[in-house]
């Protein structure tokens, strides 16, 4: 067949032969098992991305049922400036300015003194029982649970304890659904981890984030700390309800928020639940919470002064007796000022705060074995703990 001259010319200039080149190597990238190996991978990344959120709605739905919102009616402490209405207005010579009956100045009064809290909290057994947290329920003259399902309770305190921040309360129903309790000894800094409460009445609201950390103590919230550190958002109206793994188990109480704002920062505490299960144990038994004592001051040994003492790498803190109380177990012990205590019961310790809270939570009459230093010397030292 004959050429067409009419044909417009072809001519290849250096920029469209580069622009042919780039689109030639586009086609083969697309085209390339590199870039269906790419797809494949986001492909593998968007399931795993999948999975999770499956998982957290999985674990949402388990847990959310045992979940209850509990409104608190409280009592406000009374201060001179109150008792001074009180007798004002209780004066006859002044009652019949205002025309009101002794019923209505009681009613206005009680008004004054009254406020209204509310916060979380979450079923262990299927009769009722409830943990919360001690601050939840403190000076509270009316107690109401109300469950995801909508139904009210009113709630008696079986007790509480202010040291721990931890109290247990009960609401007459049975057959209710329980969360079951983890165990907090076994967290690890970066595993997922869920809060469940109602934030400013927000009933029924879930939160992710993850562990950050553990054992954190001198936060100045409660006199024994032990808490779990999480960024899982915490906020008021939180308190008490569960922090939950990912299997839906609880393994702390939420019960604080730092905060320089009022709001969250990305810094939330929870009671680990392996202590709120020993308090829960004794609250139930006892009404009130009951510890060991020893009798000792202790406080953290600097790490200058505990390299001098060339431990075992397996002791990593310790905890120096600082004072002894007179007639107290310790007294009557070998313990002594100056002694440094770094294990319990063959378990080294993480410090002070850490031998304190797990001398606390022993049984009040049992029998502890510490292992101590003094004077480059090592040895074990076997005390019968009191009750405090």
């Amino acid at each position: 067949m004959p050429m067409n001259t009419n044909a417009p010319e072809q001519i290849m200039t250096p920029g469209r032969r580069l622009r042919c080149r780039v689109l030639l190597l586009s086609l083969l990238f697309i085209l390339s098992p590199a870039s269906g190996m790419a797809a494949e991978a986001a492909g593998g990344r968007i399931a795993t991305l999948a999975d999770t959120a499956q998982a957290f709605h999985a674990v949402a739905q388990q847990v959310k049922p045992a979940v209850v919102y509990i409104h608190v009616r409280k009592q406000m402490e009374r201060d001179s400036s109150d008792a001074a209405a009180d007798e004002f207005f209780n004066d006859p010579s002044v009652q019949r300015f205002f025309g009101d009956t002794e019923t209505d100045r009681k009613k206005d009064s009680d008004a004054r003194n009254t406020s209204y809290g509310h916060g979380s909290g979450f079923i262990i057994n299927a009769g009722g029982t409830i943990l919360t947290n001690a601050h939840v329920i403190d000076r509270a003259t009316e107690i109401t649970v109300r469950l995801v399902d909508g139904r009210e309770f009113a709630a008696e305190v079986i007790g509480k304890d202010g040291k721990s921040d931890v109290a247990l309360i009960k609401i007459d129903a049975d057959k209710l659904p329980v969360l079951p309790l983890g165990d907090s000894s076994s967290l690890r800094v970066g595993d997922w981890a869920l809060a469940i409460g109602s934030p400013f009445e927000m009933i029924q609201t879930v939160t992710a984030g993850i562990i950050s950390a553990t054992g954190r103590s001198s936060v100045g919230i409660s006199e024994y700390e032990d808490f779990i550190q999480t960024d899982a958002a915490i906020n008021p109206g939180n308190s008490g309800g569960p922090l939950v793994d990912i299997r839906g188990r609880a393994i702390g109480i939420n019960t604080a928020f730092l905060t320089q704002t009022g709001g969250y920062m990305g810094i939330g505490f929870a009671i680990p639940i392996n202590m709120a299960k020993v308090i829960a144990e004794r609250l139930q038994k006892n009404g009130r919470m009951t510890r060991a004592w020893l009798g000792i001051g202790i406080k953290d040994l600097a790490p200058d002064k505990l390299r001098t003492l060339q431990l075992s790498r397996q002791f990593a803190s310790a905890a120096l007796v600082s004072t002894i109380d007179a007639a107290s177990p310790a007294a009557s012990s070998a313990l002594r000022l100056g002694d440094v205590i770094v294990a319990m019961d063959d378990v080294p310790i993480a410090g002070a705060a850490d031998l304190r809270n797990r001398i606390a939570l022993s049984d009040p009459g049992s029998r502890i074995t510490l292992l101590c230093y003094r004077d480059g010397r090592q040895f074990p030292l076997s005390i019968t703990l009191g009750e405090k």
